[in-house]
This record gives C-alpha cells, structure tokens and sequence, in this order.
C-alpha cells in the first residue's frame, strides 16, 4: 500500500488507528499538539466494555497488555444519599464485562506498542484545506505544513479535521464537571475512604451530584455535576483555587461532611470541565480522502461509551484500510455506514445525565443499575 495515513490527535482512538495501521503492515504518523505524552493529566479510570472498547483491543493484539493494566474490584458500584447513606451497593466480584483502567496507564500502552517517532509531539493544528484528488494540506502553528492523501481527525470535540466534512458545532449541554483529586486516601482521608465503595461512589439530587472514583493507591479522582448555565460557572474566579471551592461547596450545605471534603479538602486546584455534544444523528457525505472518529465525530456527554467507542472506530477504520488497501474510497464508505448508525444507537442507549440528575434520581438509576 502506498498511502500514509495522516492521523491528527494521539488520543485513545487515533492511538488504536495507528496500532492496528502498523499491525497490518501500513504505515501512518500521529501529530499531537501537546509537547509530551506527560504534559497533562490524562482523566480517571475508564471501564473497558467487552462488546466494543475489549474488541479494539483484541483487533490491535493488546489483550495481554491490557489484563496487566487492568485494577482490580474497580468494578463495584456504591450511591449514597446526602447524608452518606448507603441507598445501593453493588460489590465487583469479577465476572462483569467492564474492567477499569487509568486512562493515562491505558494511553501509554497504546504509545508503547508503535515504532518509535509514529506520534509528532507539540503539532498543534492551525488549519486545514482540501487539495485536488482527494489530498488535503495541514498547516501547524509553528509554520510547518504536511500534505496528504488519507487524513483522519482523531482531535476530539474541537476537532480542526471535522469542518472540512460538516458545519456542525458541539453545544453545551447544560451541565458542567468540577474535577478535583484526594491522594493517598485510605490512609490520609480515612473518613471520606470508609464512606467510599472499592470503585465508583455516586451521590446525586435532582441538579447536582457527586462522583468519586476510587484510583490506584487509594486516590479518590472526584466530579462535582452541577445542572448550570455556562455564565454560572463564568462568574467563578477557577484562578482562585480557594475561592473557585468555596462557591463550589456552597451547592452543598446539609450534605455529610465525609462527602464535601471530597470537594473542600481537594489537594489539586479544581478544573471546570464544561459539557458539549453533537447531534446524535451527526452524520455526513462522504468526502474523498477524509474521516473522523472518536469524539470528533459523535460526541456525547459522559456516558461511559466515549473512550470505547474512539478505540473501536479507530480499530474498524483500521481493519477496513487493511482490506482495502487498493481503495481508500471503499474502505473509507464502509467505515461509516457502520459507524454512523452505531454511534448513534450508543448514545440513545446509555445512561443520560439529564436523567442521571433528573426529577427522578437517584432511585431511577438505581434501577437501571439493580437491572443490568
């Protein structure tokens, strides 16, 4: 095969593209904007779903890898109330279909399994343009371009790939993350650790909730959900670490004090995580030598499905480039009539967060979860 793939973004998805690429002997680089596989923080734990995140895996040939990643009884599911009663508890004892991973320990296995110099860390995509037959030219900040004839955006919800295929624009959903960490928990933070289940803990009302997840070494990695307009979270000085707490917390009053020092006790500045998606039925024409997967082509609010379905696409376009090396066109055809109906179909059938911190919550997930 004589074409290059161009892959921009080295998340999970372009990652699982590139591994499978290179599985099949068909060569690709990966430009990064971020300097350094370790330039940032790389989210919390992932669970690994057995019919599509496991399968990429499988497909990339990394199970065995993947097993060694995997913690441990991270499985379990705990949701409290807002006094730290315990409303559900549903131990992990090994036989679920979901095992977590660290999404950073998950994203470095994937780095380690190409050949060296496959990602170009610290390209940060100023634009793109289409060419003639189908190649398109990539212009980068420091003044660099590359042309190519198969590109594929892997670049997430701000994707700089997705307008040369559609006009749409993620959209705020109306909810907003607040992230903060607690290290050493078990230790350190024995109160909050015994209120803690052995992996994700869920306290929510109608409007707001928190969400802890229990890490390696006891951290506790924790989301404060808040159903806000964005200009809420504006007001908020986040360059203020104490004061950016202090509002936060006061959403709060009259919950156990072992659940807001998950918030007030925070040993990392909090980190407003606004909340964007795209039509569910986003879709587009096909375009000669172009695609997107991962969240740059069908972004959700968190659901769980995200990082598996960015691998799985990346594993299915890789297996269609594979069998059609000849025809990029084909393969390209293939991919997304699957892809487009199947994103769609995850994103109607997962948990919502609008119901997730609805009228009826938490007892309407409880039964979803008391179900599953």
């Amino acid at each position: 095969m004589s074409t290059h793939v161009t892959i921009i973004g080295a998340g999970l998805g372009g990652l699982t593209l590139a591994r499978v690429l290179h599985v099949h002997e068909i060569p690709s680089t990966v430009y990064e904007a971020e300097p350094s596989p370790t330039a940032r923080t790389q989210g919390g734990l992932l669970d690994i779903r057995d019919y599509n995140g496991q399968l990429a895996l499988r497909t990339a040939g990394l199970m065995d890898e993947f097993r060694g990643i995997v913690l441990e009884g991270r499985q379990a599911m705990r949701v409290l109330d807002r006094g730290g009663k315990i409303l559900f508890d549903l131990p992990d004892d090994g036989t679920g279909g979901s095992p977590e991973v660290l999404r950073g320990e998950l994203r470095q296995m994937l780095l380690d399994s190409l050949p060296a110099g496959t990602v170009r860390w610290g390209h940060k995509v100023s634009g793109v343009r289409a060419l003639d037959d189908g190649r398109h030219e990539v212009a980068f900040a420091d003044g660099t371009t590359v042309t190519t004839s198969l590109l594929v955006g892997a670049d997430g919800a701000w994707s700089r790939v997705r307008p040369l295929l559609s006009d749409a624009v993620p959209e705020y959903i109306g909810i907003s993350f607040v992230e903060t960490y607690l290290f050493g928990g078990d230790t350190r933070h024995p109160a909050n650790a015994k209120t803690l289940g052995a992996g994700a803990t869920m306290v929510l009302e109608p409007g707001k909730g928190i969400m802890a997840h229990r890490e390696r070494d006891g951290n506790f990695h924790t989301w404060v959900m808040l159903t806000r307009p964005q200009d809420w979270f504006t007001g908020i000085d986040f360059t203020s670490p104490p004061a950016a707490t202090a509002r936060i917390v006061r959403e709060f009053e009259d919950w156990a004090p072992e659940l807001t020092a998950l918030i007030t006790d925070g040993e990392t500045a909090p980190v407003l995580r606004t909340l964007h998606t795209l039509p569910v039925e986003h879709r587009w024409d096909r375009a000669p030598g172009v695609t997107l997967i991962g969240d740059a082509a069908h972004l959700t609010g968190p659901n769980g499905e995200g990082a598996n379905l960015a691998m799985y696409d990346g594993a299915e376009l890789g297996k269609a480039i594979a069998a059609h090396p000849d025809d990029i066109e084909t393969a390209l055809t293939a991919y997304e009539q699957a892809m487009f109906p199947r994103s769609a179909a995850s994103a109607a059938e997962a948990p919502d967060l609008h119901e997730i911190l609805g009228d009826g919550t938490p007892h309407n997930l409880i039964t979803r979860f008391a179900g599953s």
